[in-house]
């Protein structure tokens, strides 16, 4: 007997995990359509701009999902949840790299647009994008991660406050640490964020 009386594209994410833990396969494909892309993105962000360490990774958190659904916390959002997992996941592969003293992988840029600096002074992006990972990759694993959920995933700062069981206040603590270091470390660029940038200017 089919599960779905309607497009299970329609459900939310909660309720196709319900589906998920009955078995339900079409179910778990909605949630990996819903949610490889920026996944992907996320890893690939946070493993040093690595492809194929990232398509990886990616596999294997939707392996772990089927293989072990009942991991699933009910009592959280399944984003909420689901990010947890995936930083867990790279915070491990940090401490199995820091065994190791292989150089930091090249990093690779995604095109060749300007975008504009400080002083409306148009920069190369492929530098830009070559540095600021560079810097994001000398941050500690949280902070690092609080920075891509907020500018790169768009994730609201409560949220990011539920991904790693900590206040608000302690989210937006690190977020203005982190830009403040990235912008002096990249005072060519100033790659603060707009909003960012425009609370850490005096007026």
């Amino acid at each position: 007997m089919a599960l779905f009386r309607t497009d299970p594209t329609d459900l939310s994410d909660e309720r196709l995990m319900e589906l998920v833990l009955r078995g339900d396969e079409r179910a778990f494909t909605v949630l990996f359509d819903r949610y490889q892309r920026k996944l992907l993105t996320y890893f690939h962000r946070m493993l040093w701009q690595d492809r194929e360490r990232a398509e990886d990774f990616l596999q294997d958190l939707f392996t772990k999902i089927a293989q072990r659904p009942h991991s699933y916390n009910s009592e959280r959002p399944f984003r909420t949840w689901l990010y947890s997992v995936a930083n867990n996941m790279c915070k491990n592969e940090y401490r199995r790299m820091a065994t190791r003293t292989a150089a930091v992988p090249e990093l690779k840029a995604t095109n060749n647009h300007t975008v504009e600096a400080a002083g409306g002074i148009g920069v190369d992006h492929e530098r830009f994008s070559a540095r600021l990972e560079e810097e994001l990759d000398k941050l500690d694993p949280d902070h690092k991660a609080t920075f891509v959920m907020r500018h790169h995933e768009d994730m609201p700062i409560k949220e990011i406050a539920s991904v790693f069981g900590i206040s608000e206040g302690t989210v937006k603590s690190r977020l203005f640490y982190t830009v403040k270091k990235l912008a002096a470390n990249m005072p060519e660029f100033d790659p603060r964020p707009k909003q960012a940038a425009s609370v850490a200017r005096p007026r």
